[in-house]
């Protein structure tokens, strides 16, 4: 038996998950997917505001069937707006990690309890899921 999944309007879905915090892109996302990140950790505040890099994380949301499927990564966010995966430096992570535990459950109150669609990591995904990351 098949479960009908109705999902909310895509523009609903954008002014709900552009509240959740300041992680969402719009011009990064499309209806099926969506583009978030987070610029966690500075690497150079000496620099002028528009140089500066950042350490953090990005996170892209596919619809399935049912909900919704995540991948993410850690990386660095480099002058010109660009993410480049990379290992997170020993004194960033803490950072870098507290955000994206901070904001997983905040995706998951919206996307399971209030719009009653799945989120579950892709196949795809190398990192640790994120409910296993969250308890630890």
């Amino acid at each position: 038996m098949t479960i009908a999944t109705s999902f909310p309007p895509h523009g609903r879905l954008m002014s709900k998950l552009t509240a959740i915090g300041p992680y969402l892109r719009e011009k990064k996302s499309q209806p099926q997917r969506f583009f978030f990140d987070c610029l966690a950790s500075c690497v150079n505040a000496e620099k002028e505001p528009e140089q500066r890099e950042f350490w953090g994380w990005w996170l892209v949301m596919t619809a399935t069937d049912t909900g919704y499927e995540y991948e993410y990564d850690f990386g660095r966010f480099n002058a010109a707006g660009e993410w480049v995966n990379g290992k997170l430096p020993a004194k960033h992570r803490d950072a870098v990690l507290k955000t994206l535990v901070d904001f997983y459950p905040k995706l998951t109150l919206f996307i399971v309890d209030e719009c009653e669609l799945t989120l579950v990591s892709a196949a795809t995904l190398t990192q640790v899921p994120l409910a296993e990351l969250s308890a630890q």
